[in-house]
């Protein structure tokens, strides 16, 4: 796109008289951005910036993750068993260096179970679908009220939700409330959210061979009403900016999702601007 679009010359600085950076050279450049921690320092400035306009976050968190696709990767039983017990490509593969860099060792295989949920002529629920993906993991962390990305992770699509909690509950939020879904939910967590003085939000399970309490599915539709606002973050990246993992390894998927966070935080700075320039 820079070489075809005028804007984006216009926006890197680039003229038609030079030549342009290849696929490889931005490639690179945007590891070592991850490497260095560069892209977590925008966050962290661009995170700064809205504080100075105004933009605090001072009305809860809602937290959440969401599969983003890969490559799909065509291994042998046997580099299966040796990608999940941790070993490098270079180790897999060792003498065929150029095939050990084209496979990505850190993206895991995992199941996705949910959709529109379907019913029989009866009225009963027919079983979810469950659709097995490929790629990596985006957790975030937004703000209730302004609906900024504050706080992101990327780990491969198996982590569990729960377990990434730590990691993107954004401690600055001077609101105590956190919700999140049932993922979420175990006695470390609350513990956790407890220590910070957060009040949870958290949904609850439905009981083990029980149905699910009156008082509890109530409980569990008004977090609901708020949590899904989240939904609405994912919905804009994976429209908008298409999110598919095309680089390799876990720290390609770090800086793409990184920048794709980053890139919300600006259409939605835009978002706010402009309702109050006309409000």
């Amino acid at each position: 796109m820079i070489r075809d679009r005028l804007s984006w010359m216009r926006f890197f600085g680039f003229d038609l008289a030079y030549t342009m950076p290849d696929e490889n050279t931005i490639r690179h450049y945007r590891n070592r951005l991850t490497e260095r921690g560069t892209l977590e320092a925008m966050m962290q400035a661009f995170e700064q910036q809205l504080r100075e306009r105004g933009y605090l976050a001072m009305s809860g968190q809602i937290v959440d993750a969401t599969l983003v696709p890969a490559p799909k990767q065509r291994n042998t039983e046997d580099e299966k068993v040796a990608v999940r017990a941790g070993r490098s490509a270079k180790q897999i593969w060792p003498g065929k260096p150029n095939k050990a860099h084209q496979k990505d060792v850190d993206a895991r295989w995992t199941v996705k179970v949910g959709g529109k949920v379907r019913y029989r002529p009866d009225g009963t629920p027919l079983p979810q679908i469950a659709t097995p993906v490929f790629g990596y993991k985006s957790h975030i962390s937004i703000d209730r009220r302004f609906g900024f990305i504050r706080k992101g992770k990327v780990t491969s699509a198996v982590h569990r939700d729960g377990r990434e909690l730590r990691h993107v509950v954004d401690t600055n939020n001077t609101a105590s409330d956190v919700w999140a879904d049932s993922a979420y939910r175990s006695r470390k967590n609350e513990t956790l959210l407890a220590r910070h003085m957060f009040t949870s939000r958290i949904h609850r399970r439905k009981p083990k061979n029980k149905p699910m309490p009156e008082r509890t599915s109530r409980a569990n539709a008004a977090k609901s009403a708020v949590r899904a606002r989240v939904e609405h973050v994912f919905a804009h990246q994976k429209g908008r900016h298409g999110l598919f993992i095309r680089t390799i390894g876990l720290a390609g998927a770090q800086a793409r999702l990184t920048l794709a966070n980053l890139a919300y935080n600006f259409d939605r700075l835009i978002f706010h601007e402009r309702q109050a320039a006309t409000g």
